[in-house]
């Protein structure tokens, strides 16, 4: 059964618009909210890290940018192994839309702590990603 990770998940981005983590910050991906979001600041890549305390298996990314605003080259890493480099697991290429879309992740039986959600360039000239809601779903699983 696939649930949601990122309520168990220590989550980082890679930067905030004009450093207004109020208006702009992480928190705005998971708030629920219609009229909040994540916006990065310029430049590429940008990227959302999750760390989670008991291993994942991830299996969908669900995500709505704001139109214009959308990552082009996407793609998910994890830690598959002892190894401190993260794997990828799914690269992805976005419609620049606002709608939400979904992206299901190559089954695989790997667990992982440590993921990453990378967005190697954007739809804006600027290099600006910005993200109304955004999932990981999967399962957790014990140690």
């Amino acid at each position: 059964m696939s649930t949601s990770l990122v309520s168990s998940a220590l989550v980082r981005v890679s930067s905030v618009l004009n450093r207004d983590q109020k208006n702009y910050g992480k928190q705005c991906l998971f708030d629920g909210k219609e009229d909040t979001c994540w916006n990065s600041d310029q430049g590429a890549p940008q990227w959302v890290s999750f760390n989670f305390k008991t291993p994942v298996i991830a299996s969908d990314i669900r995500i709505q940018f704001q139109g214009g605003f959308a990552g082009q080259e996407c793609w998910l890493e994890a830690d598959l192994s002892d190894s401190p480099d993260l794997i990828r697991l799914l690269t992805f290429y976005p419609e620049d839309t606002n709608s939400l879309q979904e992206f299901h992740i190559p089954e695989h039986k790997h667990r992982s702590k440590s993921m990453r959600l990378m967005f190697g360039s954007s739809t804006d000239l600027y290099g600006r990603v910005i993200i109304y809601r955004l999932d990981l779903f999967g399962s957790i699983k014990a140690t």
